[in-house]
């Protein structure tokens, strides 16, 4: 008698690995900030100068990352086994997430640069994309609303993409509406069931 799910991955175990890249490309987020290394005692304008935009590209990546990473456990929560095709999608997921520091220190160095600009937003298209794609594997398809919130992000980071390409000093406002994904969710959440009420008894 064969087993039909012996070729069926245990999610669970993506676990382990998971939290371990995500903390690591969380943490590396921070290594490329630069160094105090000033030939006199800095006032704050010196601090803002050196520090606002590259702090600023970091809070958004961290953030994104983090979000993601949510989005990612209650994924492999729900979804205790896949297939082959689903692990290398989650792999490929993972690497997305490992490349967020590169891309992550290209803009915050050169966040005015329309060419890193776009290079980041297709970067933060890609990890949306690619959830997506796994959410809808674990869910079946369907409205539902894990879907239309992994769908979101998506919808943003698309028009987003054009935005950095002709205004790249205004685009990282717009990329914090992707966050909206956790709102819409709400949206599309079942009502609880009502009970059957009762016909009045006859007289």
């Amino acid at each position: 008698m064969t087993e039909p799910q012996s070729d069926l991955f245990e999610m669970r175990r993506l676990e382990s690995l998971s939290n371990t890249i995500f903390g690591v490309a969380m943490t590396l987020l921070a290594y490329d900030l630069p160094k105090p290394n000033f030939a006199e005692l800095p006032g704050w304008i010196d601090l803002v100068h050196t520090y606002s935009g590259r702090l600023a590209g970091l809070v958004l990546s961290f953030i994104i990352a983090g979000v993601f990473w949510i989005s990612h456990q209650r994924r492999l929560a729900r979804q205790p086994l896949g297939s082959r095709t689903v692990v290398m999608l989650n792999l490929f997921f993972l690497l997305s997430i490992v490349l967020l520091p590169v891309t992550n220190s290209l803009y915050g160095n050169y966040r005015l640069s329309s060419a890193v600009a776009v290079l980041y937003g297709l970067h933060l298209t890609i990890i949306a994309s690619l959830n997506a794609v796994l959410w809808w594997l674990a869910t079946g398809g369907g409205r539902h609303a894990e879907i239309v919130g992994a769908i979101f992000p998506v919808v943003v980071f698309v028009p987003g993409v054009v935005i950095a390409a002709l205004a790249p000093e205004y685009v990282q406002y717009f990329w914090m509406l992707g966050f909206g994904g956790l709102v819409a969710r709400r949206f599309v959440r079942p009502k609880p069931m009502q009970p059957p009420v009762d016909p009045a008894p006859r007289a």
